[in-house]
């Protein structure tokens, strides 16, 4: 076990040393990388509103996976928005939602409404 937790730390202490060596091999790498950090930090710090900046800033990047990531938050930009700005989520609501179509689906062609409506609620 000792073993183990050795290596696990030196390639920990070796993971930054490589990453700027391939980064500074590679510029595009370097920049997308850049770029991810950017948008981790807006997501972090539920900065909605440098969204818009960063989308300029990665579909001017050069980088094609960036500025292809970049082109869908535009498509409802207000949603994104306030999705990183907002201190709500309706992410319990989505689970709740998965949840039914999941048993609804686990029934589909044998079963009736009532029996649907039984299933959730002994699920619940």
């Amino acid at each position: 076990m000792r073993v183990g937790a050795w290596r696990s730390a030196a390639r920990r202490r070796s993971a930054p040393g490589l990453r700027s060596d391939v980064w500074a091999r590679c510029p595009e790498i370097d920049t997308a990388a850049r770029q991810a950090q950017a948008f981790a930090l807006i997501l972090r710090k539920r900065e909605g509103g440098r969204l818009m900046e960063w989308i300029a800033q990665a579909e001017a990047c050069g980088v094609k996976e960036i500025t292809s990531f970049a082109t869908g938050p535009r498509k409802d930009l207000a949603a994104v928005t306030a999705g990183l700005t907002e201190h709500w989520s309706s992410g319990a609501v989505e689970g709740h939602v998965n949840r039914i179509i999941m048993i609804k689906r686990t029934g589909y062609g044998r079963a009736s409404f009532s029996l649907l409506r039984r299933r959730i609620r002994l699920m619940s």
